[in-house]
C-alpha cells in the first residue's frame, strides 16, 4: 500500500484547497493505490514518461524520487530517458539526466550547457 500523500495540502492547501484534496486523496489516494491493476513501479514509469514528454521538470524530479522509492533503478531511469529522447526530444534528455543524478546521488558525467561533458573537473569535448 502506498504511503499517505500530503504534498498537495503541504504546498497548496491554503491557495487551492480543493486541488490539494484531489491531488492527495483522489490521484495519490485512490488511483495510485490500485496496485492490483497496475503496480506503483509501473505507474511511476508511466508518470515519468508523461512528465518527460511534456517537459515538466519540477514534477519529473518529484516522480523520479517516487519512482526510486518504488524500485526503479538508476539504470532503468537512464534507459527510460534514452528511449524517450527519440520520441520526445533530445534536449529533454539532456535536461533530465542531471535530475537523475541528483535523485540517485551518484557520480557520473554531466553535460555542460554547451554539450561538452565534465568528468572530475576536466572538460572533454564530445565528437560533433
Amino acid at each position: 500500500m502506498a504511503k499517505k500523500q500530503t504534498a498537495g495540502r503541504d504546498k497548496l492547501g491554503v491557495l487551492a484547497p480543493k486541488f490539494a484534496e484531489l491531488n492527495d486523496d483522489v490521484l495519490f489516494g485512490e488511483i495510485w493505490s490500485r496496485e492490483e491493476q497496475l503496480s506503483a513501479r509501473d505507474r511511476s514509469m508511466i508518470t515519468i514518461a508523461a512528465l518527460f514528454s511534456a517537459g515538466l521538470y519540477p514534477q519529473l524530479k518529484s516522480h523520479l524520487i517516487l519512482g526510486k522509492e518504488h524500485g526503479i533503478t538508476k539504470e532503468e531511469a537512464v534507459e527510460i530517458v534514452t528511449q524517450l529522447a527519440f520520441y520526445c526530444g533530445w534536449p529533454k534528455a539532456w535536461s533530465t539526466f542531471p535530475l537523475i543524478q541528483e535523485v540517485y546521488g551518484e557520480n557520473s558525467q554531466l553535460p555542460n550547457n554547451d554539450g561538452a561533458v565534465q568528468n572530475n573537473s576536466v572538460t572533454v569535448e564530445e565528437n560533433k
